[in-house]
């Protein structure tokens, strides 16, 4: 099981994958945005994505993203 964490303070401008889909290490999971620079969050691992944010949420540093299981 690996934990995806925010590496610094973001909004979440996209999710792209959906709750309960499978992915492979490297996909997309969510864009974040800060100041003006779009992030992309990528799997670590392969498995079931479990998200933790939503569009429009705001992430601070070391807060779950994601869980892949």
């Amino acid at each position: 099981m690996a934990e995806i964490r925010a590496e610094m303070v973001a909004n979440v401008w996209k999710v792209v994958v959906a709750e309960g889909e499978t992915v492979s290490e490297g996909d997309t999971l969510v864009i974040l945005e800060s100041m003006k620079m779009e992030i992309p969050v990528i799997a670590e691992d392969d498995g079931v994505v479990q998200l933790k944010v939503a569009e429009g949420d705001v992430v601070q540093e070391g807060d779950l993203i994601a869980v892949i299981g």
